[in-house]
């Protein structure tokens, strides 16, 4: 993984700067929105480390370079690195180019810098039109055998294209048929990957569902196994300074057969970085799990459709909802778009009904699932029955399922049906272009078929499935066709009994009910587990805690620490005592949500800090001093915050909570006093004090400074300070730099850093309980890090008693000093050279 990310950085200093150059309508016209840094590089982290030499690097549509950039920064930076890159990039935006050359200079520069040779090839030539080229090399459709590549890295343009256009002809020409560019490029790609060649993309998720993508997903998954898939849970996040509102994902795939489990993981946002404890890109609350192939493409769907369940909660939904399994046409039902086109009759469309004419229904009539006509709005209410409109108009008997093809930001959710009943004057009614009309043959639907199939379109446990099986917010009339529905015996029966104007918790509760008697159910109902984190949430706001913990970590973090389940209630709370591990633990097993290794910290350091400083949690309750690194550390939910939690849905909510509330400063300050009482004091000058967090590291670091410096280094100035709680507990950046060392990140840094004025000496002090002892790789890690030092360095590690330096005897780097805080007179030096006095580098 990437030590180094000056380059990628440096690309992103070149896409702001393209932006504000760029005339925003050309950029629209284009369909191109350039990556943004942290983005390029998890693309490009996701090629696997198996990778051919010399590589083939295609970059189409690459803007400023950035996903060049980030891969060639990636692999230069591996532990195994290629010998040899050709990049080849594609770019039409004269605009771009010179920062493109730049980008490719300072690869160069990196590639040099680690002994790769790199050729690169810039083309201001539209894609489609070369790619069509190169694979159209000869008579047999064999592709230019220079024009294939190892690795593929992109962000398409997305933009729509008409039958007529130039590319979509293009594009046939060699067999590729459909609708948007980003589909064309991704298309071309792949088919001038090498076999077992890799491609990663940022693309629209629209492809994965529908039927106007089923030429290219038929391709797609004929040629390339997929092997890791991202979802933004936040469309707005991706290419958030574009605003655009495209769902979209990234996804690897390789050019292979062989199929075998696909990786997916989601995060809300897109600020990938790297952490400094694992070195891994990581971004805040990455849910990350591990499925079989055929949970993403069913074998047997005809349609290729690409399910991403990106946790086990949305998983649980598919599996619930897959109890229904007959298509509309089993049913005898159609869905179309409804067929009044007002701008085509315009000449026909009527404010007030009159005699021959129609009720017109619009959107706008429906609101809450109920019918109000006529309504005094700019639309009109009737249609008048003329020979150009009757075409147009369906019976007006029976009963019609009517849903609106766009939702509006009130409404919750995505598919908002209503029943449509006959009820209006005329035999004849009108449906406008913006619903989806449910019918049989333009004819109206039995009363119990209707009231049970608005029931079930309705529910919240459809709705979710909806959106992670679309990508797009409009409903379409081929996205209702496309799933799958209770039997017709099964509509009948909930139809019969369902009540007057439900509720959505009734409508819940009915279908789940259903569900219930029809499948075995698992330990996570996901509407329950939905609503509890939903709960905890709003408790949380009522809490008062600031806008960063309002997130369904936090929610599910509150849950875990009063060990209540999805299936539970909050009158069956408790308190356990409960480490981070098994918090994430919780979230898994009971809520369906795995979160990535690498977020503990995040649970740490972004929710559990602020519940204690708010009063919410303990912090240790069982042992106030136990070190902050010790793998007992635990929390507990404050006696006053569980009486909070426990009145909530209850008629003593209210009380309570002001209670809670109006206590919450002094509480907070009772906790914190009790956790200031366990810091350990060092004195590092006449006039200075810190205070580090409990435990034997820090009793260790404050023998360091007030036992070893003064008998090894007297007069010896502290310039740093590890603490494991802040990780800094003192630090004189500007005093190190005149030193010539300079650090960014504290993470490689010793536990204690001495300067001796007297010898010039710089001692470089590490503590057992934090990294081990300076052995053979720690000792080359702190010389690489203060290689420019002008003083000379001493390593030094020191140990709390004899007994514990026993156990690293054989691990500690010759060249380096030991010192025992339990005999702070004795100093054991490693190496017969020299005693106490830096070696020569």
């Amino acid at each position: 993984m990437m030590a180094n990310v000056s380059l990628t950085e440096n690309t992103e200093f070149y896409r702001i700067d393209a932006q504000r150059k760029l005339d925003p309508k050309d950029r629209s016209a284009l369909g191109q929105f350039m990556t943004p840094a942290p983005i390029a590089r998890f693309m490009a982290s996701l090629f696997s480390d198996h990778s051919s030499d010399p590589i083939q690097l295609l970059d189409p549509g690459s803007g400023i370079g950035s996903l060049t950039a980030a891969f060639i920064e990636e692999f230069a930076t591996r532990s195994t690195k290629p010998s040899h890159i050709d990049a080849t990039a594609y770019e039409i935006e004269h605009v771009l180019l010179d920062y493109l050359d730049t980008t490719i200079q300072a690869c160069k520069a990196l590639c040099a810098e680690h002994g790769i040779e790199l050729h690169n090839y810039i083309n201001t030539i539209d894609f489609i039109l070369d790619g069509v080229r190169l694979l159209s090399f000869d008579l047999f459709n064999n592709p230019n055998p220079e024009a294939a590549f190892t690795h593929v890295i992109m962000n398409p343009p997305y933009r729509k294209i008409t039958s007529m256009s130039d590319h979509r002809k293009w594009l046939r020409s060699i067999d590729i048929e459909t609708t948007n560019l980003y589909t064309g490029f991704l298309a071309i790609a792949i088919k001038l990957l090498k076999h077992q060649g890799e491609l990663v993309a940022i693309v629209p998720r629209s492809f994965c569902n529908g039927p106007y993508y089923k030429p290219f997903r038929d391709f797609l998954l004929s040629q390339m196994v997929i092997r890791h898939i991202h979802v933004f849970e936040s469309r707005s996040m991706a290419f958030k300074d574009d605003e655009v509102l495209q769902e979209n994902i990234i996804f690897h795939a390789v050019k292979s057969s062989s199929i075998g489990k696909v990786t997916i993981t989601s995060s809300p946002g897109a600020s990938f970085q790297i952490e400094d404890q694992s070195d891994e890109l990581v971004t805040e609350d990455m849910t990350h799990r591990i499925v079989p192939y055929t949970s993403i493409v069913n074998p047997n769907d005809p349609e290729n459709f690409i399910h991403i369940a990106s946790t086990e909660l949305e998983q649980h939904i598919v599996d619930r909802l897959s109890v229904f399994n007959h298509t509309l046409s089993d049913l005898g039902i159609e869905v179309s778009t409804g067929p009044v086109v007002d701008f085509r009759l315009r000449s026909d469309l009527l404010q007030d009904h009159e005699d021959g004419s129609a009720a017109l229904l619009y959107p706008t009539h429906f609101q809450g699932g109920r019918l109000t006509w006529p309504k005094n709005t700019k639309k009109p209410n009737a249609i008048r029955i003329s020979r150009k409109s009757e075409r147009w108009l369906y019976p007006n008997h029976g009963n019609y399922v009517v849903t609106k093809r766009f939702s509006s930001k009130e409404e919750k959710r995505r598919i908002v049906a209503a029943v449509y009943d006959a009820s209006l004057p005329g035999d004849l009614i009108g449906f406008e272009n913006h619903l989806n009309v449910f019918h049989a043959k333009q004819r109206g639907l039995t009363k119990e078929i209707a009231g049970a199939l608005a029931l079930y379109l309705n529910s919240t446990l459809l709705d979710k499935y909806f959106r992670q099986f679309s990508g797009h917010t409009q409903v379409n009339a081929t996205d209702l066709r496309s799933m799958h529905y209770p039997s017709r015996e099964t509509l009948e029966r909930l139809g019969s009994n369902i009540p007057e104007n439900p509720t959505q918790q009734e409508i819940d509760e009915i279908l789940n009910e259903e569900i219930n008697t029809m499948a075995e159910t698992s330990n996570i109902d996901p509407l329950k587990a939905q609503q509890k984190i939903d709960d905890a949430l709003a408790i949380i706001k009522s809490l008062g805690l600031p806008r960063g913990q309002h997130n369904e970590r936090s929610a599910l973090t509150l849950l875990a620490i009063l060990n209540l389940k999805s299936k539970g209630n909050w009158q069956e709370l408790e308190r356990p005592l409960i480490g981070i591990t098994p918090i994430m633990e919780f979230c898994r097993d009971h809520y369906g949500k795995e979160y990535a290794p690498n977020t503990r910290e995040t649970f740490r350091r972004q929710t559990m800090h602020q519940f204690v400083d708010a009063g919410i949690a303990v912090y240790n309750p069982d042992r106030p001093d136990r070190p902050v690194n010790s793998p007992k550390t635990c929390y507990q939910i404050s006696a006053e915050a569980f009486d909070v939690a426990f009145a909530f849905n209850t008629n003593k909510w209210n009380d309570t909570l002001a209670h809670f509330l109006k206590n919450r400063s002094s509480l907070a300050q009772r906790y914190a006093k009790v956790r200031n009482m366990q810091m350990i004091p060092v004195k590092i000058a006449d006039d200075e004090e810190i205070n580090l967090t409990p435990g034997k590291h820090s009793q260790l670091i404050r023998d360091i400074i007030g036992k070893f410096a003064p008998r090894y280094a007297p007069g010896s100035e502290v310039i740093y300070v590890g603490d494991t709680g802040d990780k800094i507990g003192y630090f004189q950046k500007d005093r190190l730099s005149k030193f010539d060392v300079h650090v960014d990140k504290h993470g490689k840094m010793p536990d204690v850093v001495l300067y001796f004025p007297e010898k010039d000496w710089l001692l470089l002090v590490e503590s057992v309980t934090s990294h081990g002892p300076v052995d053979a790789k720690r000792h080359g890690e702190l010389a690489k890090l203060f290689k420019n030092a002008s003083p000379g360095l001493l390593y030094v590690t020191a140990f709390p008693n004899r007994g514990t330096m026993a156990r690293y005897l054989t691990e500690i780097s010759w060249e380096t000093e030991v010192w025992c805080a339990d005999a702070p007179t004795h100093l054991i030096h490693f190496n017969g050279e020299r005693f106490l006095g830096p070696y020569q580098q």
